[in-house]
């Protein structure tokens, strides 16, 4: 006994550092399998102490042979230490985000750099333990899977700080089926950011592009505009400078298009008296009901190509949001809404037989009773975003965090690097 603690002691500083960090992630996982793999208390104390044998029975061993560190096993273990550290934080604490598409201008900007916290709804625990550290779900170059799926643990969250609100801008794994995304676990999914304009227990409805909420208008935070796609004409004899109306009101290249006397163009609400006092407009007309032809939430998951409505993305629903322990009743009316949510979300094989009759499990069923709460995600650049109205709800075990702040920003189009770099948006704060 006073052997191994003479041993003990010799650890150096460096060595106490790593054996703490290892100590602390054995010890997450021992909290994974008690609490999100269901294992029992003995098997998982026997996991945890285990792997603690091990890395001191490495270190004592190290101390007996009196072995001094070399270079190469000064980066090794340095390399070990960032690796283990970065990796801990990435998961379980805050992720680095990039905003790749203008669904969210002008409030969220392609380029954004933002880091998204995992703590305020919850971390959630990583469906595939096993996989590639600091990429998402491909391996760098795209040659492959950059997890496996030897081992994988059921759907389980940390107790959070917050509830996911009415607005928050949320970064969620993305629940629609394109590019075999069905086929990946959903911590795998891709990852898309929206806004939360309705939480679970609400009914939501769009009615000339204004969002309500169980009846009543939906508020926007201060300081956040819409925007949405407007026709301006433009006298005959008169035409615009395209490049000019792009820098003057810093405007994307995929949200203006020109016609032979007019133009279209995705500007907040708050710019519309820009435009129309500009040298030549005839008028500027809001467009209603933008993409007529595609086909909106639930129409994509209609069985044999029917029609459900007559809905579209400035005139949706209404919608009822899902919420863990409702209880609705199933019907060939409905359950073309709900059916992602039953089948693919929640588990369960879906069929109708004989025209109506609905049967979960192998089992006709008249009602069924939700396991989790459902969110409706929709984009700020309302006419430029798919969103919720397209593909339905987003499930709670989808949800990865809330975005924090942009911590740097940056346009691709500048002429030069430092000309790019969007300085006013550096360390600002998600609205």
């Amino acid at each position: 006994m006073n052997k191994i603690k003479e041993r003990i002691q010799k650890f150096t500083r460096k060595e106490w550092i790593y054996i703490s960090i290892w100590s602390s992630l054995n010890f997450l996982f021992l909290l994974v399998l008690l609490f999100a793999a269901g294992a029992s208390i003995v098997s998982s104390l026997a996991y945890f102490i285990f792997w603690e044998l091990c890395l001191f029975g490495y270190y004592m061993i190290r101390v007996r042979k009196g072995e001094k560190d070399t270079k190469g096993r000064e980066w090794v273990d340095a390399i070990a230490f960032a690796v283990i550290t970065a990796t801990i934080i990435k998961t379980f604490m805050v992720d680095a985000f990039t905003i790749p598409t203008p669904s969210m201008e002008k409030n969220m900007m392609v380029g954004d750099f933002l880091f998204v916290s995992k703590w305020n709804y919850g971390t959630r625990v990583p469906n595939t333990p096993v996989s590639f550290p600091f990429v998402h779900n491909t391996l760098p170059g795209g040659s492959g899977d950059s997890y496996m799926e030897i081992f994988e643990l059921p759907y389980y969250r940390f107790p959070a700080t917050d509830q996911i609100d009415r607005n928050d801008v949320v970064v969620f794994n993305y629940p629609g089926p394109e590019n075999r995304n069905d086929k990946r676990p959903v911590d795998k999914r891709e990852n898309y950011i929206k806004r939360c304009v309705g939480i679970a227990g609400d009914t939501l409805q769009v009615i000339n592009q204004a969002v309500y909420i169980n009846g009543k208008l939906s508020p926007l935070p201060e300081g956040i505009f819409l925007q949405h796609r407007f026709k301006v004409k433009y006298k005959s004899g008169f035409r615009p400078n395209p490049a000019q109306l792009k820098e003057e009101f810093d405007i994307n290249g995929e949200d203006i298009r020109f016609e032979q006397d007019y133009f279209e163009i995705l500007i907040p609400e708050d710019r519309v008296e820009e435009f129309k006092q500009l040298q030549g407009v005839d008028s500027v007309e809001r467009i209603m009901d933008a993409n007529p032809e595609f086909p909106v939430f639930p129409d994509l998951y209609w069985s044999a190509n029917k029609k459900s409505n007559n809905w579209t993305i400035d005139n949706f629903g209404s919608v009822y949001i899902p919420k863990a322990g409702d209880v609705i009743e199933l019907n060939t009316k409905n359950i073309w809404m709900y059916r992602r949510c039953i089948e693919l979300y929640e588990g369960n094989t879906f069929e109708i037989r004989e025209g109506n009759k609905v049967f979960l499990n192998g089992e006709e069923a008249s009602s069924y009773t939700f396991k989790m709460n459902y969110y409706w995600m929709m984009g700020d650049n309302r006419h430029n975003s798919a969103d919720s109205r397209y593909w339905g709800f987003v499930p709670e075990d989808h949800i990865v965090g809330k975005a924090w702040f942009v911590w740097f920003s940056y346009d691709k189009h500048a002429s030069s690097f430092f000309s790019g770099i969007r300085w006013s948006r550096m360390f600002t704060g998600v609205k």
